[in-house]
């Protein structure tokens, strides 16, 4: 196979022991040498390609915490308060008020109508999320101005809620006897139409199908998300939550199986709320990790504690919210937790968990300390994901246990004002997303999007771990700021560890992937503030060029 050098302005490798080169030399989709072009010439003849000769390379950007369907929301109508892209570049203006969500709503519907759609054809929209909107929360009475007789439905922003008309509760059978943990009343006992968490909306994605809210992506979502991976300068990324049936693993290994295809997929499958035989599922994946390659690896589990900080439905330890709201809903029963937590372990499995609240990461590593005195396994880095009121202590009881924090550094930006005035206080808002704290006690740290929730874009990711801003201006917890080499060794070897596949991705060095993320500015020599404006010109994934436009 030939070699092909790049030169490059420069080449920031996230490898310690030789931070920075001119050159990288590439042959059969992996790195062959890294260093300047006395360092190329030593392995013989080679191609030198100098596209890159005026941009920045480092490793290829490793989201360790989103969805595949931000590729493919982008077909429902999006109703949330910032402005977002979609993957064909198009900008969505924020909603404001709940006057515009309700117009917005009645637009589509008159759409759907002009199209000829059936008046009680379902509409679905994503994005929503109520706490900006202070104390009005949605319920049917503004759904129902949009349209009385068609059922319409609203994902939440972080995925845990949604709220339905009076016609889609109706489809759903939910009713006033409805006795479901999330199904939220109004005082004389009928339902509001805000459903929280799965139990809860289960009904409803009955009738109208998981219609992309929470399930895989179909062919045009891959290529969606692809498309928004480049722009970002992401090369692998996970899909975590999938049920991995036979229909989804179609469409992954489809896509994947393409060599244009161009990010690299780790699906993690949906193990949690006790829907699924823990040993069949842990044989299931196990099966699955036999059709592996380079740009499709199964082998990651997704469990699930706890609900949402900002949606009131993850759990708090004392004294609770904030604003006094009752503490929130166990997605999974704790000892349901444990006992399935144990077999997929047992299995040889790799498990991120969910826990927002505090009270789920402690529940969660009292769990996981029991199964490890049980059955100890040596290098298991098992993760917990969002871990967003993780304090000092927990975080060495993790490092104890060889557990790594992927910690959801977005929220700083998107609630963290929110966290601060209504659900956490301007004391414990302070420790949100505590990553210095979890690099002080020695936990491997990740940051995350966990889009859709968030955009994907790990420098942004970066930018809000570094400067901790809050869209008032708030600093929240100066002290746990990252510095920008910590917050970039987040977004790829930290993230590729928790993966375990850093010794393939992560840094660039030889004998890795060739997966490089291709910047026309410096991140190192610029202004922290201005991290989350790097331009991105494209990506290298096992050697093929990939261009972001």
């Amino acid at each position: 196979m030939p070699t092909t050098v790049y030169v490059a302005r420069k080449i920031l490798t996230l490898n310690p022991m030789q931070p920075e080169a001119s050159h990288v030399a590439v042959r059969e989709g992996r790195i062959l040498a890294v260093g300047d072009l006395a360092a190329m010439r030593a392995w013989g003849d080679f191609e030198l390609d100098e596209r890159f000769a005026d941009k920045v390379l480092m490793p290829g950007l490793v989201e360790g915490h989103c969805h595949l369907k931000e590729g493919g929301m982008w077909s429902l109508p999006y109703l949330g308060w910032f402005e977002r892209r979609d993957p064909q570049g198009r900008v969505w203006p924020g909603l404001r008020s709940m006057d515009a969500v309700v117009a917005r709503l009645a637009e589509v519907d008159r759409q759907m109508q002009d199209q000829g759609q059936a008046a009680d054809a379902p509409l679905i929209a994503w994005g929503f999320d109520p706490i900006y909107f202070g104390a009005e929360r949605m319920s049917v009475v503004h759904l129902d101005r949009a349209s009385a007789t068609r059922p319409i439905v609203i994902a939440h922003a972080n995925g845990h809620l949604m709220n339905v008309s009076s016609a889609m509760l109706r489809l759903a059978g939910i009713t006033r006897d409805c006795e479901i943990e999330g199904v939220i009343k109004f005082a004389n006992g009928e339902p509001t139409g805000e459903l929280q968490e799965p139990a809860a909306m289960f009904p409803v994605l009955r009738k109208v199908g998981n219609a992309g809210l929470l399930a895989p992506m179909d062919d045009a979502g891959m290529e969606g998300f692809a498309a928004i991976a480049r722009m970002q300068g992401v090369t692998t990324a996970t899909d975590l939550v999938n049920k991995l049936g036979e229909a989804d693993c179609a469409t992954l290994e489809r896509a994947c199986a393409r060599e244009d295809y161009s990010v690299r997929i780790l699906p993690a499958f949906q193990a949690f709320h006790g829907t699924h035989g823990a040993r069949e599922g842990a044989e299931h994946v196990r099966t699955l990790m036999a059709r592996n390659s380079d740009r499709l690896r199964y082998g990651l589990v997704k469990m699930m504690l706890d609900g949402s900080i900002q949606g009131f439905s993850a759990r708090l330890r004392w004294p609770g919210y904030f604003n006094g709201a009752p503490n929130g809903i166990w997605v999974t029963a704790p000892a349901q937790y444990e006992a399935d937590f144990e077999t997929y372990h047992r299995a040889g499995l790799t498990i991120h968990s969910h826990t927002n609240g505090d009270e789920a990461s402690e529940v969660a590593l009292n769990a996981i300390e029991r199964v490890l005195a049980r059955h100890p396994r040596p290098d298991h880095r098992h993760t917990l994901q969002h871990g967003q009121m993780i304090d000092a202590a927990l975080f060495r009881r993790m490092a104890a246990l060889g557990l790594c924090a992927n910690l959801f550094a977005n929220h700083l930006w998107y609630w963290g004002d929110q966290h601060a005035e209504m659900t956490m206080g301007p004391d414990r808002a302070q420790r949100l997303d505590a990553c210095a704290s979890a690099l002080a006690a020695g936990v491997p740290l990740a940051i995350h999007s966990d889009a859709p929730v968030t955009p994907l874009g790990p420098l942004f990711t970066a930018w809000c771990a570094v400067n901790r801003l809050t869209p008032k201006g708030r600093v929240l917890g100066a002290a746990e700021r990252l510095s920008v080499p910590q917050a970039l060794h987040a977004i790829t070897l930290g993230a590729a560890w928790t993966l375990k596949l850093d010794h393939e991705i992560g840094s660039i060095e030889c004998g890795k992937r060739a997966d490089f993320c291709v910047l026309e500015d410096d991140p190192l020599v610029m202004d922290p503030l201005r991290l989350k404006d790097l331009r991105v010109w494209g990506t290298v994934l096992s050697g093929r060029v990939f261009a972001a436009g």
